[in-house]
């Protein structure tokens, strides 16, 4: 166990579901920037059984309550995707930095306002894509940025499998549920299309733009066969490369994730686990100049943590944001309005030109 810091970023968690029970509180507990100083449910079981398990200094029913604490630097947003924006705001209002999970909302206007909130407030809020702390891919991001020059074409591909609950619920903590935990209106899951998108697109268009930058333009084609979910999506990016991304729920098969990237001077081809194995991707850079391949050794693959930890950081320290900021969020909710309409229309879409919900 790794000693912490003196010096350390006072979290308190919003949500006590899934998401907060398999990654966060943890990620809070182990960070060696970072304490887990409160909790804060509506449910007053759960917040209890969590209390009990991750031990907090404070938990909390009320989240005006958490946030008037003068002792809590930032909230980690851990709720049901339609309450991250108006979370995000309440906390940037009362003056905490914001880790919030992903996607940063569900429609492109919530986050233009959101974002105007955060340049204003002079708050750090950040976007839980934490693929970008998988070594695997940062080393093929430093790759990209410093030595394989110009970009041709990148693909990636990010496929669910019919096995995955077997695979992972062994490795996974029990999940506490309770019939008394706020949800949003309907069910989030019953439009299958658009919560496959929300839940998985989410990683992969943000993927495909921390090594690519910024897209200008979507194709897609979507096929649904036998209670599979199957897009296409063929991507122009602003610096003129092409791009394309294989949206797959679920295969039958293993969980397939990974990309290939092709430059100038090399290339590089990356195979990702699932996420709750906490294994770093196996990422190959290979570079023309000495026609050999090299692979990072990510021995420390968790992710959540490690996205906690830049977090802190990038508050306590002043360094430079690694993960997602709320352009990058933005940009990948304009990305999955963008499919959508494409899907719908047959026709490429220009994010820029896009309004709406996902």
């Amino acid at each position: 166990m790794v000693a912490k810091d003196e010096r350390r970023l006072r979290v308190g968690v919003l949500g006590c579901g899934q998401i907060a029970q398999a990654a966060h509180f943890e990620s809070a507990n182990k960070a060696v920037n970072a304490e887990l100083t409160a909790i804060c449910d509506v449910a007053p079981d759960l917040l209890a059984r969590m209390a009990a398990m991750h031990a907090p200094s404070k938990t909390y029913s009320s989240y005006d309550a958490m946030l008037a604490d003068p002792e809590i630097d930032a909230v980690i947003i851990a709720t049901a995707d339609a309450f991250h924006v108006p979370a995000a705001r309440a906390a940037l209002s009362a003056g905490k930095h914001v880790l919030t999970e992903k996607p940063a909302g569900i429609s492109v206007e919530e986050i233009e306002l959101l974002k105007g909130e955060v340049a204003a407030s002079g708050k750090v809020l950040q976007v839980g894509h934490m693929k970008r702390f998988d070594a695997g891919l940062e080393s093929a991001k430093d790759f990209i940025d410093g030595e394989m020059g110009e970009l041709l074409a990148i693909k990636a591909w990010y496929c669910d499998s019919t096995h995955r609950y077997a695979m992972t619920d062994a490795v996974q903590p029990l999940i506490v549920t309770s019939a008394g935990s706020k949800r949003p209106a309907g069910d989030p899951k019953a439009d299958r299309q658009r919560y496959f998108m929300l839940a998985h697109g989410s990683h992969l268009l943000d993927t495909a733009r921390y090594f690519g930058g910024p897209i200008a333009e979507v194709d897609a084609r979507f096929l649904n066969r036998f209670n599979a979910y199957c897009w296409f999506v063929d991507i122009a990016f602003e610096n003129g490369a092409f791009g394309h991304l294989d949206l797959t729920i679920p295969v039958r098969m293993d969980w397939h994730e990974g990309f290939q990237i092709y430059g100038e001077k090399g290339s590089v081809v990356g195979k990702t686990y699932n996420p709750w194995y906490y294994k770093t991707s196996d990422v190959d850079i290979f570079r023309e100049s000495t026609g050999a391949t090299s692979r990072v050794l990510g021995a420390d693959g968790h992710f959540y943590r490690r996205q906690l930890e830049g977090f802190a950081r990038t508050i306590l320290d002043g360094a430079p944001m690694r993960g997602a900021d709320i352009e990058d969020g933005l940009a990948c909710v304009r990305g999955m309005v963008a499919i959508a309409e494409s899907v719908k229309t047959g026709k490429p879409v220009r994010l820029a030109d896009v309004t709406g919900a996902v």
